[in-house]
């Protein structure tokens, strides 16, 4: 099972493959968003800011204007953007597993909050459950493509928000070595939290010393104004070290424009007031500038991850975030899809290879998620999986040298057998060159037929179960975890 799921020894097609050769955006239009974007924050500002940021952007420059809003000029923006951390590692409890954030690489993972599971079983949607979170975690673990893993369902079966933020952190802990990400309902769950992962890292300051765990925060709401407890768990994670995705979630027609370049703009102009509000805290922190462009169908208000729009906008958000030199977050393949079904590989198939072609650091919700981000699913996950070696293949481009040219093969081809099935030149290219599908059918259609006549959904059900089955981690030594189930309701 192990040597099935592994990749080949010579990866033709490894994570962190280089992006950016797709610019939906003309160096002029880059130019214009972003002028538009400081505009925004130098005469508009935002609103609703807590006291305290107030305190602290007042010192670095910001301006009230009178009327509750808070400006930030131009020259304070750049100045956050210059000092701004352009790379780090996002660690791993497993050094080997951690990666570096920045510059064009792309790394595909996970995100979202699905409240409702896709049952193995039934094939139906229900609620999601702490079980569900432990076993999607451990599924994932030996996914090589997701990089790192954001909880990518809600426990609703805890009812406590305490609970709920210490059991998500535990199960990430029990199952995964991966960089990983969780979300904090309140600022006053990080300090305890905290201590959990100290005794998972071996001791009281361990973790802040070599952080394996980020926070997803959103701190600004759309349209322009801060989110008061967003902002406490902003500073309580500057505190305790724990690096950030500041994430705006904008939605084109409802909390932004509905015309794609003044969505942009706004978007730009929201995660920009997240970089300067860190930069005020702790200039440099580490922080993913996660701008996520939302679509909705304007007919009906529903959620349109799967479209065009969300593929360009995306698209579009990275190369804005890229060609200011910031660590770039972007969310595709939010498939709207509720079946593992042709609409759910076209939508997914889509967003995010244009995401990944723009040079997207971070490609958030690329794992898993269905139903236009409120389920999940496991065949997904695997799918999906196999799914990012195609696109890193896709990236990785075309290599022309001398030898890949093949000039002396071509020759004794022609004047020799004819053919070049079993050549010395076809057999060096023919694992460094090439990705072979597991999961995908590329049998004629009798031996498809004479094999069962199996879909992508049934292939992908039965090698979830046998994961599920066959890898059961325990990624905490029974000392760890008696410490952390004595200080907290494990359930």
């Amino acid at each position: 099972m192990a040597k099935r799921l592994a990749k080949p020894v010579l990866d033709p097609c490894p994570p962190g493959q280089i992006g950016g050769s797709y610019k939906p955006l003309t160096e002029a239009e880059l130019n214009s968003i972003y002028d538009t974007a400081l505009m925004l924050l130098e005469n508009l500002g935002l609103g609703q800011v807590p006291s305290r940021l107030r305190a602290d952007l007042s010192a670095i420059g910001a301006r009230s204007n009178g009327a509750g809003r808070i400006l930030l000029p131009q020259p304070l923006v750049q100045e956050a953007i210059d000092q701004a951390a352009k790379t780090f590692v996002l660690h791993g409890r497993d050094e080997a597993r951690s990666i570096e954030v920045g510059g064009n690489r792309v790394h595909f993972g996970t995100g979202g909050a699905a409240v409702q599971t896709l049952d193995l079983d039934s094939r139906r949607y229900r609620p999601s459950t702490l079980e569900d979170l432990h076993n999607f975690t451990r599924l994932q673990d030996v996914l090589p493509n997701v990089s790192w893993y954001t909880r990518c369902c809600v426990a609703t079966d805890v009812p406590d928000m305490f609970d709920l933020d210490v059991n998500t952190v535990y199960a990430l802990l029990r199952n995964t070595t991966k960089p990983t990400a969780t979300s904090f309902t309140l600022a006053g769950h990080v300090a305890p939290i905290v201590q959990m992962l100290d005794i998972a890292a071996g001791g009281v300051g361990a973790f802040a010393q070599r952080p394996f765990m980020k926070a997803h925060i959103s701190p600004i709401i759309s349209p322009l104004r801060f989110g008061e407890d967003a902002v406490d768990v902003v500073y309580e994670c500057i505190r305790h070290n724990i690096p950030m995705s500041c994430i705006t979630a904008a939605q084109a027609g409802a909390t932004a424009p509905a015309t794609l370049a003044g969505f942009l703009a706004q978007s730009l102009a929201e995660t920009l007031a997240s970089l300067v509000m860190v930069h005020a805290i702790q200039p440099g922190f580490p922080m993913v500038f996660s701008n996520w462009p939302l679509v909705v169908d304007l007919r009906t208000g529903a959620f349109a991850g799967g479209s065009g729009e969300t593929a360009v906008l995306n698209a579009a958000s990275a190369q804005l975030s890229n060609w200011l030199g910031l660590p770039s977050g972007v969310a595709c393949s939010m498939t709207d899809a509720k079946a593992i079904d042709a609409q759910y590989g076209m939508e997914k198939g889509l967003t995010s290879l244009a995401a990944a072609l723009a040079g997207g650091n971070l490609i958030y919700e690329s794992s898993g998620m269905t139903a236009s981000l409120l389920g999940a699913s496991f065949e997904a996950f695997v799918l999906d999986n196999e799914m990012h070696s195609h696109t890193y293949r896709a990236l990785r481009g075309i290599e022309v040298t001398d030898e890949n040219l093949g000039y002396d093969a071509i020759v004794d081809a022609v004047l020799g057998d004819g053919h070049f099935l079993g050549g010395q030149h076809t057999f060096e290219a023919m694992e460094r060159d090439y990705y072979y599908p597991s999961l995908a059918n590329r049998d004629e259609p009798r031996t498809w037929a004479e094999n069962g006549a199996m879909d992508a959904w049934s292939i992908a059900n039965e090698r979830a179960r046998e994961i599920l089955e066959s890898h059961n981690p325990e990624y905490l030594t029974p000392e760890q975890d008696r410490a952390i189930k004595q200080r907290f309701n494990i359930l």
